[in-house]
């Protein structure tokens, strides 16, 4: 089994709240998570018909004879649950740790944790496998294989490119023909996988609703909405602009990646390494895969921090900026053995506009160097194994 980097941050989640939620996209390997850090609490499934019945019925009668130290998987099935938990969980307010709760459609879940668990509930999002927790598992897999598989576990550890193929396909399907419908979202599955196909293609660049509607043929509300889905979702990611109130100006829109890297291959039709070896979003790519390898690990190890990228009107850009405690760290990502001075040169107008003291380019090397400046190059394997590292930036 692979050990999963956010169990310290689930346990200190556990200590400090009575209620705590999982959230992250389907088959990202939240059941196998909770089964083993918490093997000997109950295990309830709310998509399995017998378990849904058993709450569904008579929720208080149900939550009380659980008692305390139950998982409720897909909750967002039973919404009536959240005010029963919530009056369970005030009966001994002081207790932490009672009920973990797990889910796939953040904007459900939050939206009745916010009305009635507020200040009972803590979040943690979960992602699929990381770059650090396989390449540190005894399945030997490489930074490079991770980022052509992706990280959802069934495609990662699957070394048939065929099978992998077949896996996707079904994730895909399932996803819009049944997930969608069971969530209550009312959408077109034609259009919904012909506006994935167009977002892999867009993957790394500036939102633009308008001109994908055009390409669709369809209104750019109708885009909006079915890219706020796969947003919800944890598919995409929509990575906002960070403002300052200097003379140049500066793009307001996000810029939209991939979270899941085969995810954005399978659309591609990038069938095999040496497919993405030559293929012209091969950049793109690997910049989506490094930016969410970024993202995540400082919301493990540096919890309250906010990701943003910076692009001026003249077409100077930085692709991650890491607002920490009111300081920016901004991040140049590079598909270069050893990046020099002239790769930094968008970090070094970043930092004399925004008065910056360090810069960081991360690439896909073994040794950090120093570019000058302030900026020194990281090599992105080294940096995302030791946490420590993380939370000294």
């Amino acid at each position: 089994m692979i050990t999963r980097d956010c169990l310290v941050r689930f346990r200190q989640l556990l200590r400090n709240f009575p209620v705590v939620c999982i959230l992250g996209p389907r088959q990202c390997g939240k059941t196998t998570f909770i089964k083993s850090a918490l093997p000997l609490w109950q295990y309830l499934d709310m998509e399995k018909p017998s378990d849904h019945t058993r709450l569904a019925a008579d929720p208080e009668d149900a939550i009380h004879r659980l008692g305390s130290h139950f998982i409720l998987d897909e909750v967002q099935q039973v919404p009536q649950l959240f005010p029963v938990i919530r009056n369970f969980v005030d009966e001994n307010r002081t207790r932490s740790g009672q009920i973990v709760l797990l889910g796939s459609a953040s904007p459900v879940l939050i939206k009745h944790a916010a009305e009635t668990l507020a200040g009972r509930i803590g979040f943690l999002d979960m992602t699929p496998f990381r770059c650090h927790e396989v390449i540190q598992s005894e399945t030997r897999l490489t930074m490079e294989k991770l980022w052509f598989r992706g990280g959802f576990p069934d495609a990662t550890l699957n070394k048939q490119d065929a099978a992998r193929l077949d896996w996707f396909d079904a994730y895909t399907r399932t996803f819009i023909e049944r997930d969608l419908t069971v969530l209550g979202i009312d959408v077109s599955p034609i259009q919904m996988r012909k506006l994935w196909i167009m977002l892999a293609h867009f993957n790394g660049n500036i939102w633009n609703a308008s001109k994908l509607a055009a390409s669709m043929g369809t209104s750019y509300h109708s885009v909006n909405r079915y890219t706020d889905i796969l947003e919800q979702t944890f598919l995409i990611r929509k990575l906002p602009p960070y403002f300052a109130n200097i003379s140049k100006r500066l793009i307001k829109s996000p810029k939209v990646y991939f979270r899941d890297t085969g995810l954005l291959h399978y659309f591609l039709n990038i069938h095999s390494e040496l497919t993405l070896s030559t293929h012209p979003a091969r950049g793109e790519s690997w910049e989506a895969f490094i930016i969410e390898e970024l993202i995540t690990a400082f919301a493990l190890y540096v919890p309250g921090t906010q990701a943003y990228y910076w692009r001026t009107s003249t077409g100077i850009e930085v692709d991650l900026m890491i607002m920490r405690d009111n300081r920016l760290i901004p991040f140049e990502v590079k598909l270069h053995s050893s990046p020099d001075k002239e790769a930094a040169k968008s970090l070094v107008s970043c930092m004399n506009d925004l008065a910056l003291e360090n810069a960081y380019l991360v690439y896909p090397g073994d040794e950090d160097y120093s570019l000058g400046n302030n900026i020194t190059a990281l090599g992105i394997q080294k940096l995302l194994a030791d946490p420590k590292r993380i939370r000294r930036l």
